[in-house]
């Protein structure tokens, strides 16, 4: 199996965490807000990745020489969305020197035109919240690309641990500002268990993609996680599926094949 075959299974394996991760917190938004499960994710990590990495002694994986870019890789992770693998494509040449291939800029294309599919935004839906979550893609994408950066230098292990810790400190401080944290229950504590087993699974998948292929290849399978979660949120809660998610999904999927068909080939 080459590496682009194997990137784009550690993206399915991200796509599937993510998704696991986007029920789970469905199920907790009526008790929690945002800030309060993202602690608790960060939490459970936190615990899952010091108890692996004290159990297996694989401390000296841990570098600390590179705190600073750990920390602002984790706060350009604080908002996401889904259009950074565009934004990856337009900044990895710059910031990663990987080579702008006219098919990696055409499926990232295609992949955005997916998403825009999916979503069908117009003038209506064209608020602060929507400038938000396009601040929040830039984010997203940069932390991608300092995800990549890092993984030069740095081994997984080291990379989730910095990952959960500054996140935990990250929640903390945006979860308890107003002086009130709600706590685990007997019902929500399984939901706050699989949010972060899955939030550290995806992110364990994806840095091992970007480790193994570029940024340019990798990310844009990342589109097809909308489509995913549409349809999973019609199986699991009723919501309507148009047929403009299925065409989407089809536009998304094409990007994705030429994407990887092209890598493949060159490589062969």
């Amino acid at each position: 199996m080459n590496v682009i075959a194997k990137a784009a299974l550690w993206m399915t394996g991200a796509i599937a965490s993510f998704s696991f991760m986007a029920v789970a917190g469905r199920e907790l938004s009526g008790e929690y807000d945002t800030f309060e499960i993202m602690l608790y994710r960060s939490l459970v990590g936190v615990i899952i990745v010091v108890g692996f990495t004290a159990t297996k002694n694989r401390w000296h994986e841990v570098r600390t020489d590179q705190l600073g870019r750990h920390f602002i890789r984790n706060l350009f992770h604080f908002a996401l969305e889904f259009t950074s693998p565009l934004w990856v494509a337009i900044l990895a040449p710059l910031l990663l020197g990987e080579r702008m291939t006219r098919v990696r800029f055409l499926a990232a294309v295609m992949g955005f035109v997916g998403i825009l599919i999916v979503t069908r935004p117009n003038i209506q839906t064209f608020d602060v919240g929507l400038m938000t979550a396009a601040m929040a893609a830039i984010c997203f994408a940069l932390t991608n690309l300092l995800t990549k950066r890092l993984t030069r230098d740095n081994s997984i292990i080291s990379i989730l641990f910095f990952l959960t810790t500054i996140q935990l400190g990250f929640g903390l401080l945006a979860a308890g500002y107003d002086g009130d944290i709600a706590l685990p229950n007997a019902g929500s504590l399984p939901f706050l268990v699989l949010v972060g087993c899955a939030g550290l699974l995806a992110h364990f998948c994806l840095t091992n993609a970007l480790a193994i292929a570029p940024a340019t290849v990798v990310v844009p399978l990342d589109f097809a996680r909308l489509p995913a979660i549409a349809i999973i949120a019609m199986v699991l809660y009723d919501e309507p599926l148009e047929i403009w998610v299925f065409v989407g999904a089809a536009v998304i999927f094409t990007a994705n094949y030429l994407n990887i068909w092209n890598e493949t080939r060159k490589i062969a």
